[in-house]
């Protein structure tokens, strides 16, 4: 990618984190942006320096790492991704690796605790499940897959109108589409834990 183009798929990609009404698949990463904008940026430098270190696949993923494991995506900066973005892209790539060990630890040390009726319950406000996520010890990744299998994001989107779930929702369904899943191997791991 020329720095230009990584200008633009770092503007699509907050665009998608960030905004309702903006879908990077549904845009194909595409965003309005002039290279008269682009010169004028006193920050060009870093997506310049991005350019020249990253082929284009590490590029998205490190943009996908940046956002998807931010704790407020609006905030983040291209130079707060150059600084802090090499931990969070290199974490994020152990995670993908092991996936399936993740998930399986991660609802082993969950599902131990908690009976899978009331991990999910929202009748007395927040469930279980999102209690471990906003404290750490379920992984946004955990969360997607659990909204695949266990469809809670419908569920919570129902009962819950505050907006603590209202920010993990939105991330959950913003990074959603970036995981490539196979719904029936994650089934079956939980199968395994829960019996």
């Amino acid at each position: 990618m020329t720095p230009i183009e990584v200008y633009q798929t770092y503007l699509a990609f907050k665009n998608h984190f960030t905004k309702e009404n903006y879908d990077f698949f549904k845009y194909c990463g595409k965003v309005k942006t002039s290279k008269e904008a682009f010169t004028k940026r006193k920050d060009r430098y870093f997506f310049e320096r991005l350019s020249r270190k990253r082929t284009d696949e590490e590029i998205t993923d490190f943009f996908i790492a940046s956002f998807s494991q931010s704790k407020d995506p609006q905030s983040v900066w291209i130079g707060e991704i150059i600084d802090d973005g090499e931990k969070r892209y290199a974490s994020w790539t152990k995670k993908m690796q092991s996936l399936s060990y993740l998930i399986k630890t991660e609802s082993e040390d969950f599902f131990s605790q908690v009976k899978l009726d009331a991990a999910f319950d929202c009748t007395k406000g927040h469930p279980l499940v999102l209690k471990n996520f906003l404290i750490g010890k379920i992984s946004l990744e955990t969360m997607v897959i659990y909204d695949r299998i266990f469809l809670i994001g419908k569920e919570f989107d129902k009962k819950l109108f505050d907006p603590v779930w209202e920010t993990v929702s939105f991330k959950i369904k913003k990074y959603k589409p970036f995981l490539n899943i196979d719904t029936k191997k994650y089934k079956q791991i939980l199968r395994d834990v829960l019996t």
